[in-house]
């Protein structure tokens, strides 16, 4: 029995220590360094979201200078490190933009994130290849990185982004483990993702087996990839939508969910007083909106700034239309048509999702595992952020099994 409660460790403002945890975890593949987000947290009063753009870009452009120079004295590999950190800290910077002075700085700190992840993938060995995916007349972008193999065909697994989680933080959550073990990997920015929100003002969509089958038509286009050894991972509410594919899409022969979601509006209704529940259910849009505004008046900046940022990749024109969006997005109905074997990680004090997981493993038909992460590992919270490596370790060992290298 769990007897640890989950505890802030560096800020009573819940969210901020929460990702400083995060940031902590994206050390084991050098995605940053202790020594720096202790340094840049120190100097950072708990719930000042100012202050907290502030250090971290400071931090992040230090680092671009390094990478520059690095570069530019003909150090390759010193160069690759800094690049990689520069755009963690720089898209960290940006995470509670919304609450500052100036949110209007949140999408060009996104973009020198941007140019340091590229500068990055382009010092990786085999060089990280920059593609285009078709889909619905546009191209998503994304990064496909390949294990040095000598153009063998590799087994693939295609790396979900959750739902505000930047391209290079899937660095640690998935690709530089699966090269480690001889897998391939693809990611990139879907529809209320990254670019395609930031640059191109696509919203989330819940139907997203229409985002992965182009996906998919793209890797089997591939030489340098196995059409039969392909997994789709899925982490934080990409635990959500890789469900929602595998229900439909059945060229994919393994499924990762990190945690596994069941139901997305849960995370957003849980709070609501049960007026304005029966105001939702009532299509009482005036009054939920207004009641939704005085709640958060009420509430304060941080709670409104909390909402308005979860709010952003749905482009929702307002709080009912909001929450009656995402009560779309989920896969009750259809979970029982999964086929492929799929893998379910359930950490300790889940804030999001708390019990999905479970009810997750529970409903499936086709072969599962599940994977409990607990609290006495380090390994509690959503999507276990201080223990990456044995998330890596359980997950990967278990894809062994059904899909080798």
């Amino acid at each position: 029995m769990n007897d640890i409660k989950p505890k802030q460790y560096f800020m009573e403002h819940e969210q901020m220590d929460f990702e400083t945890q995060i940031l902590l975890g994206c050390c084991h593949y050098g995605a940053a360094d202790a020594g720096e987000i202790l340094a840049t947290v120190e100097r950072i009063p708990s719930g000042d979201f100012e202050k907290w753009y502030q250090e971290w870009f400071a931090i992040a452009e230090r680092m671009q200078g390094i990478a520059e120079q690095s570069a530019s004295s003909g150090n390759p590999v010193s160069a690759r490190k800094a690049f990689l950190r520069a755009a963690t800290y720089f898209s960290a910077s940006a995470i509670f933009i919304d609450g500052t002075k100036d949110p209007s700085r949140g999408v060009p700190a996104w973009k020198r994130h941007l140019t340091c992840w590229e500068r990055f993938c382009s010092y990786m060995n085999p060089t990280a290849e920059k593609v285009g995916i078709p889909y619905e007349g546009i191209l998503m972008p994304g990064y496909f990185f390949r294990p040095d193999k000598g153009g063998c065909p590799s087994a693939t697994i295609i790396f979900n982004n959750g739902s505000d989680g930047s391209i290079s933080g899937m660095w640690t959550c998935g690709v530089a483990a699966a090269l480690e073990r001889g897998y391939a990997a693809l990611v990139f920015d879907a529809p209320g993702q990254n670019s395609m929100l930031w640059l191109q003002n696509i919203p989330f969509r819940h139907d997203w087996e229409k985002v992965i089958a182009p996906v998919v038509d793209f890797l089997l286009k591939r030489e340098d990839v196995d059409p039969h050894r392909i997994a789709l991972s899925g982490i934080s509410q990409g635990g959500y939508w890789i469900l929602r594919v595998l229900a439909f899409e059945h060229r994919i022969a393994a499924g990762i969910a990190d945690p596994g979601v069941m139901d997305v509006s849960v995370s957003f209704l849980r709070e609501l007083p049960q007026e304005m529940r029966d105001f939702l259910d009532d299509g009482k849009e005036k009054e939920f909106n207004e009641a939704m505004d005085e709640g958060l008046r009420y509430a304060g900046d941080e709670a409104r700034q909390k909402v308005e940022w979860r709010m952003k990749p749905y482009m929702a024109k307002s709080f009912y239309q909001q929450f009656k969006m995402v009560q779309q997005y989920n896969v009750r109905d259809i979970i029982q048509q999964i086929q492929c074997p799929m893998f379910i990680a359930d950490p300790d004090d889940e804030q999001f999702w708390p019990g999905q997981s479970k009810e997750v493993y529970e409903a499936l038909v086709c072969p599962k595992t599940i994977v409990q992460f607990t609290s006495r590992e380090g390994a509690n919270w959503h999507c276990e952020p201080k223990a990456r490596s044995l998330y890596d370790q359980r997950m990967f060992d278990w894809l062994a099994t059904v899909l080798p290298t």
